[in-house]
Order: structure tokens, then sequence, then C-alpha cells
């Protein structure tokens, strides 16, 4: 037997002013900034292939949300103001980013910082 599949959001809302997406499912609600959502894409160039060889972007405090998509029933694919449009961010993986987000920011923020001081990064960590 299948598991059953995750809840679609019951609201999906660009702030552009705040640059955030306000995902709001039946029993949680996440703020996802635009930045963040970028670094964190589920595409193969950030993630890799398999899971393996993926960068982590940095430098991407400015970016923006341009165009959200929906894709079938299980997901929305996100456009940004870099080009990056790649990555389907499904019921899922939005529900993941929302629950894990202050480790994630924290890892890339320390990321950023290391490697902004051309120091080695050490940790990565995926959702």
């Amino acid at each position: 037997m299948l598991p059953p599949a995750p809840s679609a959001p019951t609201e999906l809302r660009y702030h552009r002013e705040r640059r955030e997406l306000r995902v709001c499912f039946a029993e949680a609600e996440y703020c996802l900034e635009a930045e963040f959502l970028r670094v964190h894409s589920p595409s193969a160039e950030v993630q890799g292939h398999g899971g393996v060889g993926g960068e982590l972007p940095l430098g991407k405090a400015e970016v923006t949300i341009t165009g959200i998509e929906p894709v079938g029933h299980y997901a929305v694919k996100l456009t940004f103001s870099d080009g990056h449009d790649t990555g389907l961010y499904t019921w899922d993986w939005l529900r993941r980013l929302g629950e894990q987000h202050e480790a994630l920011w924290a890892i890339y923020r320390k990321a950023a910082a290391a490697a902004s001081a051309a120091a080695p990064v050490v940790q990565r960590y995926q959702p």
C-alpha cells in the first residue's frame, strides 16, 4: 500500500515587497524567503544528481520570485530573477523546507560567511 500523498497547501501567496512566499497547509504556515527557496532549490544544479555533486548557490540575497506555475496537483515551478527555473517544489519539499527552515537557514548563513572569508565549507545540510 502506498503512503498517502502530501496534502496541497491551502494558500500559496508571494509577497513581493518582503520577497517571501507564504505557504499555508491545513496544520501549519510557513513564510519562506525567495533567497532561501533559491538556495534550497530541488534542482539537480543545487542538489546534484542523486544527491551527489550539487552546489550551494551563494550571493542570492537580492533574488526575487518572478513566476509561480502550478504543476499538476503536487508541485509548483518557481522562476527566479537570476534566471533559475529548474526543479519542482513539491508540496512535501515545501513542507520540509518550512519545518527545517531555522536549521537550513543557519547552515546556509554559515556556509555563505565561510565562502566570503575564503574558508572551506565543511558542512552541507540537505532537507
